[in-house]
């Protein structure tokens, strides 16, 4: 078999989780907005550069960690996917939970005075490599992607795609979110994003728990 026939669905996959994890809006996301909101274009786009290199610092991290460990241990894939399918699972909950909820999202401006934009940028980097939850999303989202035996460049594809699809998607909430009728917008979609972004969850989720190493 074609070995790009036999990786792609997985890191496809793996893409599509990232792209939906970043579509809900956590604190990251909300600090984005609220920065854009209340200290400028200029200042929310720094913002998220520098949570866009936190998360290229967890991608690296735990890509080349499994990768490390598969070499070495095949079976732990199996723990691996059981973690990654669980937390995968609790996102689909609490997605389940938002899309239920009447309260809208509120945007967060960051505590402190304004800050250079170099400063935004290392609070960005700060927030997202101090966030204990990245660490188990990112578990979730390589081991979609990457099997057993898995050459180097799948795991290369899976952080360079996840990477170029952060900073894009970061940048336009900092460039969207810099004006409040986009935060109503955005607020009157909630409920069906946070639906459909729990429905993925927990395919993807059981996905992880039910496929064979």
């Amino acid at each position: 078999m074609d070995p790009y026939s036999l990786y792609l669905p997985g890191i496809l996959l793996a893409y599509t989780a990232f792209l939906l994890s970043i579509m809900s809006p956590g604190p990251n996301i909300l600090a984005i907005m609220g920065t854009s909101m209340s200290s400028g274009r200029s200042s929310g786009l720094a913002l998220a550069l520098g949570v866009s290199s936190g998360s290229l610092c967890w991608a690296l991290l735990t890509a080349t960690g499994l990768s490390a460990i598969l070499a070495s241990y095949a079976i732990a894939l199996t723990a691996i996917k059981i973690a990654g399918g669980l937390y995968l699972l609790w996102l689909a909950y609490k997605s389940f939970r938002a899309a239920g909820s009447r309260h809208d999202i509120e945007a967060k401006t960051l505590e402190g005075k304004s800050l250079t934009p170099r400063g935004y940028f290392l609070r960005g980097l700060t927030i997202q490599m101090t966030n204990p939850k990245a660490a188990l999303a990112w578990i979730a989202i390589i081991s979609l992607g990457l099997q057993a035996n898995a050459p180097l460049w799948v795991a290369a594809a899976i952080v360079i795609g996840t990477t170029f699809f952060s900073v894009t998607i970061h940048c336009i909430y900092a460039v969207a979110f810099s004006t409040k009728p986009m935060v109503r917008i955005y607020s009157r979609a909630r409920r069906w994003i946070q639906g459909f972004l729990g429905a993925f969850f927990a395919f993807a989720g059981l996905k992880l728990l039910t496929t064979r190493t």
